[in-house]
């Protein structure tokens, strides 16, 4: 049982205002693994005051040194790689490979391209009439989900650092472990204080308060499209800044050139990952009409593959989903798609065979869905996928497209000049063409609901940064 009631701020673990106290639950046990101390407004600014304090002056270091501080970042975490996989299998379930492999190394990734991004942006360039200078926007508030733990608190906090940003971050009360580490490691790296504060709580408490805080020039929040309004509403009064990752309910267009099996198959297998729980999942298939029978067989076959059980046993491929509320949420939507209509292949209601304990949830696999049935429309965060009809390519982007989400998007096809064509006509942040997999130096962002600005690489730095124009006389 880890004790987690102290919080990080001016650079010393503190005691929390409060005695509020939360259980962190295993959700392959259903048993508490840890405990977090609830922060209050009190927790909230003193964390932004210790961070308005150190601003000014990590503001002002040099770019040299702040690659030299995202150096020991990496130094230590890289030593703390093992303990971070293992605390996000705790938290949330990740299964142990794809916990160090992917979730972990994402994270460190995050810090890695950040330092790169500062040998590519120039702080200040002489235009002629002016020189353009860019630096850092202030205080940031952070405001992290528990599905992908480290790696959303990475992509922020590392573009903030490189950018010179102060800042406070709040990890969801349901995985919070790693955020923990997280403090560990940037403590031992010796990042000045107050520059890195961290503060334990729930959304309407800790993350109210940071959102709407006067002295916060900028939120960076990524969650659920109805908590993204909350915040965007928190923060209007002060008129900061707010970037926001949110929902999606990303399509997946099988075109009728594609290498069929093994688009299918992926697809399949890559809406399972992390038990369905990835805002940029391929959630929605779309077939050619006249092959649904032939994808149907696939995904039966493919979703017969996922290993479901204990995240921490070899060879499992899909742990439990991150908590009860979240496994109630995913029943009640495989049970609207049986009752709308949709065609169970694979999966449906209730646990897997012999797992009685833990939020486990079968690998669910609907066809002939409706691009108007709530599977097609909601975005469920577990794992399941509805295979869609398409009549053309044409009809194809307007299923696509028919969506409130607009996160990422996936083609495949035989001819990839073909699978860009199609790309470019999907209302998306990203596209994967024929399986690629992210790069953790492009921008990451959506349109519409999903959110506003990017993360990632060069383009998260510079969401970090304000733009000045120091004008010069005319001669």
């Amino acid at each position: 049982m880890r004790d987690l009631t102290k919080f990080y701020i001016d650079g010393e673990w503190v005691e929390p205002s409060g005695r509020g106290r939360l259980d962190v639950i295993n959700p392959a046990t259903e048993e508490a693994c840890a405990v977090i101390a609830l922060g209050e407004a009190a927790d909230v600014d003193r964390a932004v005051k210790a961070a308005r304090a150190a601003f000014d002056s990590f503001a002002a270091t040099t770019v040299h040194d702040r690659k030299a501080l995202l150096t020991r970042i990496i130094e230590v975490y890289l030593k703390r790689n093992e303990d971070m996989a293992h605390a996000i299998t705790e938290e949330m379930g990740a299964p142990k490979t794809l916990a160090i492999q992917a979730q972990s190394a994402s994270s460190l990734g995050h810090f890695q391209t950040a330092l790169a991004a500062l040998d590519e942006i120039e702080f200040e360039t002489d235009k002629g009439t002016h020189w353009l200078v860019r630096e850092p926007v202030g205080v940031c508030a952070l405001i992290t989900p528990w599905n992908w733990p480290a790696n959303q608190i990475a992509c922020k906090v590392a573009p903030a650092l490189a950018a010179g940003c102060a800042m406070v971050l709040k990890p969801s009360e349901v995985a919070p472990i790693s955020g923990h580490i997280f403090a560990e490691i940037l403590d031992e790296a010796g990042v000045p204080k107050g520059v890195f504060n961290l503060v334990h709580g729930t959304g309407p408490e800790v993350g109210a308060a940071l959102s709407s805080h006067p002295d916060v020039d900028m939120v960076s929040f990524t969650g659920s499209t109805r908590a993204g309004v909350e915040v965007a509403k928190n923060a209007a009064p002060t008129v900061k800044r707010v970037a926001q990752e949110l929902g999606g309910k990303s399509a997946n267009i099988i075109l009728d050139d594609a290498d069929f099996p093994r688009a299918v198959t992926i697809g399949v297998l890559a809406c399972m990952n992390n038990t369905g729980q990835s805002c940029n999942a391929p959630t929605r298939m779309l077939v050619p009409a006249h092959r649904m029978n032939e994808a149907i067989e696939i995904a039966r076959a493919a979703a017969a593959k996922v290993k479901t059980g204990d995240p921490n046993a070899d060879g499992v491929t899909m742990g439990p989903v991150a908590s009860e509320m979240q496994w109630n949420k995913v029943q009640k939507l495989i049970e609207q798609g049986v009752r709308e209509g949709a065609e169970l292949v694979a999966g449906g209601p209730g646990k897997p065979e012999g797992l009685t304990r833990g939020y486990y949830v079968k690998p669910t696999v609907f066809a002939r869905v409706s691009n108007d049935m709530t599977i097609a429309r909601e975005e469920i965060f577990g794992p399941v996928l509805s295979i869609l009809p398409y009549k053309d390519e044409d009809d194809a982007v307007a299923i696509a497209n028919d969506t409130p989400y607009g996160l990422s998007g996936y083609v495949y096809s035989g001819d990839i000049n073909h699978a860009r064509k199609v790309a470019k006509r999907l209302r998306t942040g990203n596209v994967h063409l024929n399986g690629a997999g992210v790069d953790v130096t492009a921008p990451f962002g959506g349109y519409k609901q999903s959110g506003n600005g990017r993360e990632w690489g060069v383009h998260g730095v510079e969401e970090f940064l304000e733009k000045k124009a120091i004008l010069k006389p005319k001669k």
